[in-house]
Order: structure tokens, then sequence, then C-alpha cells
């Protein structure tokens, strides 16, 4: 496979970032971020420290790091890290995390991995996020690989063959770590299950059958929890919807997400990076077909996840909540209650709906994580 097939899906290159950082700079929205992150700062010494930054490292350097950490301090308590001390830093891995935020998910780690000394990792993004020339730009110049999610079952298997191969030759040559979301968007009950599909993908590239496919990929799971889940009231609207009728996303409902995950309170928030799954590969049975194969890795990904994912008050509360118990009592305290039910109050204005229905929902998107962890 020659270099220029990945072009459809690649990230910005050297040669290319310099003019993408002047369309970003140019560009109103980006006033906007700047205006709610660095008020009061010398804007336009910053503005031509990134135009001067030639390269992605540069860019993240000069800039993307402060703007993670600034969205951390911002709206959260505190952020948090477990695992990534046990990474080799001259490995390449395919980080397969939960996804609860769009970009914050995958920037967090990005974040983490360098605050620990490693290279940051390139990200895959569905090609439906992809809402605007400025969304383009920023993305690409921070390592967007690009996923399409459209097309015949032909187009679908060709692009799913470059994008593996892509992966794998960033992986095992180039030593460049990737993001992956476990399944197609965010979890928006709480429960975090890998689709075997991912892992079909990943092995196309690989010498069949599986789990053989899928080694030398260091895939390795990552659990990020938050304690008040960014976009929970949007999350428990499609889900109510979804219920009654066929929901059709609204022009910009990409966009508002984008915006209140990287906005709203999080609270507390975690991120743990588990083990390569590959350890585990001797213990698969591989009598049965490849998909069932695919079914058993992807469970060894979910069961890590599941141990790592760090539960909050609000998971144990919402739990507690659901099953008419107090089991973990004291894992909360009054405050926690007090924000649940204000939280549900902005529900129920926020969404049309009989309340016992949408608290269900609700109560279930904080304590699957929990139900989870005892299975």
């Amino acid at each position: 496979m020659i270099e220029s097939e990945y072009d459809s899906i690649r990230p910005y290159v050297e040669d290319e970032i310099p003019e993408a950082l002047k369309r970003i700079i140019a560009d109103p929205t980006f006033q906007n971020i700047l205006d709610f992150l660095f008020p009061g700062e010398n804007q336009e010494a910053l503005k031509e420290i990134i135009a001067n930054s030639k390269t992605r490292k540069e860019f993240h350097t000069n800039f993307m790091f402060r703007v993670i950490s600034s969205i951390a301090k911002k709206t959260s308590d505190e952020l948090t890290f477990s695992g990534i001390d046990r990474l080799q830093k001259d490995e390449g891995y395919i980080f397969v995390a939960n996804h609860r935020d769009i970009i914050l998910d995958s920037s967090f780690l990005a974040l983490g991995l360098v605050k620990n000394g490693f290279t940051s990792c390139e990200i895959t993004w569905g090609d439906n996020l992809m809402i605007s020339p400025f969304i383009v730009d920023l993305g690409k110049v921070n390592g967007m690989i690009t996923v399409f999610r459209e097309g015949s079952p032909k187009e679908m298997l060709r692009n799913s063959q470059i994008l593996s191969s892509y992966i794998r030759k960033n992986v095992t040559e180039q030593q460049q770590s990737v993001w992956i979301a476990q399944r197609k968007g965010r979890a928006k009950d709480g429960n975090d299950k890998t689709d075997p599909s991912i892992l079909k993908m990943l092995s196309l590239s690989g010498q069949p059958p599986p789990p053989g496919s899928l080694k030398k990929l260091n895939i390795t799971p990552v659990a990020i929890s938050y304690e008040w889940e960014p976009c929970d009231i949007m999350k428990v609207r499609e889900l109510y919807i979804s219920q009654q009728t066929t929901y059709v996303k609204q022009k910009d409902e990409d966009l508002q997400s984008i915006i209140g995950g990287v906005v709203a309170y999080k609270g507390r928030i975690h991120l743990a990076v588990g083990d390569t799954v590959e350890k585990k590969f001797d213990k698969l049975d591989t009598s049965v077909h490849n998909n069932l194969i695919l079914e058993q890795v992807a469970h060894l990904i979910d069961k890590q996840i599941y141990a790592s994912y760090k539960l909050w008050p609000s998971n144990y509360l919402a739990y507690d909540l659901l099953e008419n118990t107090n089991k973990f009592e004291n894992q909360y305290d009054e405050a926690t209650i007090r924000k649940f039910n204000e939280k549900l109050e902005e529900l129920y204005k926020a969404v049309d709906g009989p309340e016992a229905d949408l608290k269900q929902l609700f109560l279930k998107l904080y304590a699957n994580p929990v139900y989870n962890r005892e299975k």
C-alpha cells in the first residue's frame, strides 16, 4: 500500500500545519475559545506563539496542553491518572477507551501521556464530527484520523482496510500511539461495552486468524470516569426520544455536545490506563469462529475497563436509588444528593416526558458502572 492511500484519513503533516494554524487563528470561533479559557491574558502574544509553531509537537507544547489543562482547572475539581507509568516509552499502543465526551476523553489521555514523558497520541474521529472547516483544521493539527461512517459495503470494507493499515503502521513502525473509542458514539447509558467490529477492523491488516491478527498492536484498555457526566441531560434526552420514535439529530447538535462537554462542571475526573490485552491471548478459546474469538478479546477489554473505572459518590447514589437500598450510603453525602436532585429538576425542564421514565434513564446513566463493577 502506497503512502498516498492514507491521504483521505491522515492528520496534517508538518508542511501543512503552518497554513492550518493561520486559518485557525483567523476564525472567530478561536477568539471565543481564547476569551473563555484565557481571559485577561495577552491573547495577541499567544496568537503569535501559535502562528510560529511549525510542527504538531510545537503546537501541542505551545498551546493545546495549556488549553486542556485550563479546561480541567476551570470545569473540574481534580484530574488524576493511573497506569501510565506502566507503559514503555519505546512502544506504540492502541488505547481502546470507553467514550463519555466527544473531545475530552482523548484530550485528557494525551495530556496524561505528555505529563509523564510520553509522545502524545493520535485520535480517531468519525467524519460526522467534521462539522466545520475550523473543527477539521483543529482536529487534523492535533493528530485526528478520520473514520468514514457511511458508504456501500464495498466502500466501508475498503475504508476499514485503509484505517487498519494506517493504525498498524503507526503503532508498529513509528511507535505512534492511537486512541480509539471502544464503540461508535458515546455511551449514553453509562454502560461501557466494546464493539467487536472495532477489533475486526484492526485485525484486517494483520495475519489471520485472530487473535494472531491483533498481535503487536499493544491493545490497551483505558477507562475515563467523570463524577458528573458531560452532557448528561442531552444524553438522557436522546435515549428517551429514541425509545419513543426515530431519533433525528438537530443540525448543530454535535457542536452543542462538544461545547457542552467542554464548559460543563465535571467534579472529579480519573483516567486509568490498563494492561495490554495480548498478555491474555493464550487464555482464549481459539477453536471457535473468528467472530467469537473477537468477542472474547472485547470481553478482556471490558473486564479491565469495569475494574479500573473510578466510581464516584454520584454512581453509588444512583445505584442505591435504583435498587431502593442503602448499600452504599457511606459513599455519598447530602451535597451529592442535593446536586443529584438539582440535575433531575434540570432534566424534567429540558425534556417533555414522564418524570419517572426520565429519572430511570438518568439513574442508569450513573449506576451502570457500579453494576458492571459488581459483575
